[in-house]
């Protein structure tokens, strides 16, 4: 019997495939326990409009990743911190201050997604890479300035 998996079920396949299986173990578990369904004509319409959403989604994901990309890609962004005469900070420039400046210019990036090569420790400018989609990732100046 062929089914259409629901999730993913050990040594049978993964979500969204359609499988052979014996018609017992379909009906008395796969069917039963809601790990799959039958795989009908309107069954299989289904989820070739699914896959053909979660396309076009994708699509619109990433179209939107380079238009950010593109705005951030020239712009300077500026933090202001405290430091000493000698130009050292009082603590250090991080992640979470890079997704902060980030977040007050409108742009919402998870603060592990935004790379640094150190912890900066001197007012100065340096330069980020954000990621803001598995295949788009930016770099941006960040310039720390004493306060």
């Amino acid at each position: 019997m062929k089914v259409i998996l629901l999730e993913d079920v050990k040594k049978v396949g993964k979500k969204d495939e359609i499988v052979e299986v014996s018609t017992g173990y379909a009906n008395n578990y796969l069917i039963k326990k809601g790990l799959a369904k039958e795989a009908t004509s309107s069954n299989l319409n289904e989820i070739k409009q699914k896959k053909g959403a979660e396309q076009a989604n994708a699509a619109r994901e990433l179209a939107e990743a380079r238009e950010v990309g593109k705005e951030l890609k020239d712009k300077v962004f500026v933090k202001k911190m405290k430091a000493g005469d000698d130009g050292r900070l009082y603590g250090s420039l991080t992640n979470s201050d890079v997704a902060d400046l980030l977040k007050s210019a409108g742009y919402e990036v998870d603060k592990r997604n935004i790379t640094l090569a150190t912890n900066i420790k001197n007012i100065g400018s340096v330069n980020a890479e954000v990621k803001l989609h598995r295949d788009v990732t930016v770099k941006i100046t960040v310039r720390v300035e004493a306060e």
